[in-house]
């Protein structure tokens, strides 16, 4: 195959190892060997990998770099720039729409001019959503201010990992610096790389960290950062931003260079394949152009004069590189991952008719197409017709379409799927064996259930053929709180393992209305949905019934990001429900540390080794937090206790139709990650209620109230007898971890006596 690789010159290098792994491993070598003081991450598919590798790199005592897990993606972009702010080394890494959650922050970092360096693994924006690899996430941060190179293989992610540090202290640069590459292509293909032996070559080559700044380091030297500016100041400011950027790209190829005596690998402006006397060429970023090369090998046979343009720096654009690649060539199809909605072409094809339009003598046809969005697969026959539009507009001397997508398949009638299960609603899920009434005497709730085998025939709400794990507690914990659910619901599904596995288009496990949103905001689109057709049915513009019930499904990792939506919905009131299943970890995405795992557990981002034992600090409360901003009931539930929950649901939805807001979090196994055995699912919940850690309660217009007490039952247990039966906890078990072990049964105690000390004494 035609690569980046085999075409680089020889040269006298420093002594380097070989190795066969992919663009994720690579960045994550790259930082390791700069030791980077701090990498402030929130996990991201495909991006999450970089700083896994990095937590099990650490855990084997492997570099020092300090990582720091955020609350989210906007987070992560603020522990970069107040760690840059010191003039400390920074790092991180993301996709998507973690990018577009932290793009308020990029340009605060580039506007005031402090460099650090991000691994863009690039990947498809919802919605809808599409975790695969396209640029549309890319595209957004051309505005940024940032540097942006593009690598196309694992072995450019590690040397452009290199030169994007060097490049972003530079003293004519001074910027943050985007290594931007392929997600599930690049960064998870293994391909042949080869790297530093010593890892002091690679510190000697970007050199000593830069200390000549205004660092916010010393409190004897006071410095104000991000002072407001009026506009005549502003434009100074972003004038000298302008003139670094252009600086960067001379800049570039000066590191370029000396890079390339080191190791052997040189990486010009653009990577010209066939282009020194092309008359018909592709312009393409990243992994595309690697398939390309090969259909450019092929046409060469047959006598066309085929070419490929690959540029590895995108910011700033190459404009003269491009006129001069492009004197001679007849006609040049675009090929762009991503779309400028309205714009007749996605940005780099007019960032490249821009460059034509400074060579007056230049005669190029240039076509456009969209392909490849949400990593559908680019293959020699998509390269091969890309040419033939080409070399067609070439032979007739225009254009018959300067702009389209490629790839599209239009839908057709007679294929359309039908319902396969007869929408269920209303009385269906009315069972009238449920009452729930105010005791006139205490003023709480009155719960009477009927036996649960009574309950056993009112109808699921999500239909089975789900994509689920084995063992997943998910869905039989939900269905278990919906038992307690009459009548219709209207839900709202946060990002998650829940969403992901039951929305697969065009399939929907959902039998009734199901509405996704990300994390950062689920709360406060729930709370939309409801009080839109609250009004409407007020004006009398739809009929909704009465008891329809209003609820947001969320995993523990969407109460981390969204926890300002979800408290600000609680304040606001609004009449729903609030339902986390907790699985202690960030699943969906490979079982990164939420802030909901406890602490001493493994996760992939709180590896065990030599130098450190799992999760460093305590898990959140979350139910404590929520039950501070006093709406009027919040609870805890576990399916191990079905009739508990199915009460705590029936409370729920009479405090959601009558009151306010409400908040419940279950409890639910996860085998998979916690590397537990399947059969073990209730045992493992039991012993997490009854060892004090989960402990059930309920807290109704401010009183708590525990509803299971394992002391006054005799079933109180021990905390090994909990962490026993999953394997991400055996290393607490063990005796050089005694100390650890007693750090968490001290914190779960605390926690235990806080909540008898309310339960006994109301007025706490």
């Amino acid at each position: 195959m035609a690569t980046l690789e085999d075409n680089l010159k020889t040269m006298k290098a420093a002594e380097q190892l070989t190795t066969f792994e992919s663009g994720n491993e690579m960045a994550a070598m790259a930082a390791a060997q700069i030791n980077y003081h701090i990498m402030g991450y929130f996990p991201i598919t495909p991006s999450t990998e970089v700083a896994q590798y990095l937590d099990q790199m650490k855990a084997r005592g492997e570099h020092d770099i300090k990582l720091i897990p955020a609350d989210g993606e906007h987070g992560s972009a603020g522990i970069c720039y107040g760690a840059a702010a010191t003039g400390a080394r920074v790092f991180n890494a993301t996709s998507a729409n973690g990018l577009m959650y932290m793009l308020e922050q990029l340009p605060v970092q580039s506007g005031t001019r402090f460099p650090m360096v991000m691994n863009l693994v690039t990947r498809s924006i919802s919605g809808p959503l599409d975790i695969r690899g396209d640029h549309s996430d890319l595209y957004f941060a051309l505005n940024a201010g940032w540097v942006i190179l593009t690598a196309k293989t694992p072995q450019a992610v590690y040397d452009m990992n290199i030169l994007a540090l060097k490049i972003a202290e530079h003293s004519k640069v001074r910027l943050p610096v985007i290594v931007a590459y392929d997600g599930f292509f690049t960064s998870h293909q293994k391909r042949k790389v080869n790297y530093f032996k010593d890892r002091k070559i690679v510190q000697k080559f970007v050199g000593e960290c830069p200390t000549d700044y205004n660092f916010a380091r010393d409190p004897k030297k006071p410095v104000t950062i991000g002072a407001h500016m009026n506009g005549d100041d502003l434009i100074n400011n972003h004038y000298q931003q302008s003139e670094a950027m252009y600086a960067a790209g001379e800049v570039f190829k000066e590191v370029s260079e000396e890079y390339a005596k080191l190791s052997g690998r040189d990486y010009p402006v653009l990577d010209l394949y066939g282009m020194e006397d092309a008359e018909v060429a592709l312009f393409l970023l990243n992994s595309a152009a690697e398939t390309a090369k090969d259909t450019v090998d092929s046409l060469r046979k047959q006598g066309i004069k085929a070419g490929v343009i690959s540029p590895n720096i995108i910011r700033p654009f190459p404009s003269e590189e491009i006129r001069k690649a492009l004197k001679n060539v007849k006609a040049l199809l675009i090929g762009e991952r991503a779309d400028s909605y309205g714009g007749h072409g996605p940005n780099l094809t007019h960032e490249v008719k821009s460059a034509l339009q400074e060579d007056p003598e230049n005669q190029t046809i240039v076509l456009s197409r969209v392909f490849g969005l949400g990593g559908k697969d680019f293959y020699a026959d998509d390269a091969e017709a890309f040419f033939s539009a080409a070399i067609e507009a070439k032979e007739q001397g225009y254009a018959e379409k300067a702009f389209d997508y490629y790839g599209h398949i239009p839908g057709k009638k007679e294929q359309m799927l039908l319902p396969v299960i007869t929408p269920q609603h209303g009385e269906v899920y009315n069972t009238g064996l449920i009452k729930t009434e105010k005791d006139p005497e205490t003023n709480k709730l009155k719960v009477k259930i009927p036996p649960l085998r009574a309950l056993a025939s009112k109808p699921k709400r999500i239909a089975s053929g789900h994509g689920a794990c084995p063992g997943c507690g998910i869905f039989t914990g939900l269905e278990l709180f919906f038992k307690g659910i009459e009548g219709d619901i209207v839900v709202l599904f946060q990002t998650g393992c829940a969403y992901v596995t039951t929305t697969s288009y065009p399939y929907s496990s959902h039998k009734q209305t199901m509405i996704h949103n990300l994390f950062q905001n689920g709360a406060a689109t729930i709370s939309g949905t409801l009080e839109a057709i609250l009004e409407l049915k007020e004006r009398g513009e739809i009929e909704v019934s009465d008891d329809a019930t209003f609820v947001m499904v969320t995993g523990d990792g969407g109460m981390d990001i969204g926890m300002g939506s979800a408290i600000g919905t609680a304040l606001r009131n609004h009449k729903l429900i609030m339902l986390e299943y907790d699985n202690e970890g960030y699943m969906n995405t490979g079982s990164q540390l939420s802030y909901s795992t406890p602490k001493g557990h493994m996760t992939s981002t709180s590896n065990v080794g030599r130098t450190q034992k799992g999760k460093s600090f305590h898990h959140k409360d979350t139910a404590q937090i929520m039950a501070s901003t006093n709406i009027p009931y919040v609870f805890t539930g576990s399916e191990a206790f079905p009739q508990d929950l199915i009460k705590k649901a029936a409370k729920a939805q009479w405090f959601a139709q009558n009151v306010g807001t409400v908040y419940g979090k279950i409890l639910i196994t996860c085998p998979l990650n916690w590397k537990s055995e399947e059969r073990y699912g209730e045992k493992i919940l039991e012993a997490a209620v009854n060892s004090c850690f989960f402990p059930l309660y309920e807290v109704e217009e401010g009183i708590t109230t525990i509803t299971y007490n394992p002391e006054e039952k005799n079933k109180r247990v021990q905390l090994p007898e909990w962490l026993k039966y999953m394997g991400k906890t055996k290393h607490l078990l063990k005796d050089e971890n005694k100390m650890l072990l007693r750090e968490l049964e001290e914190e779960i105690e605390y926690r235990w006596q806080r909540i008898k000390a309310k339960h006994e004494h109301p007025s706490l």
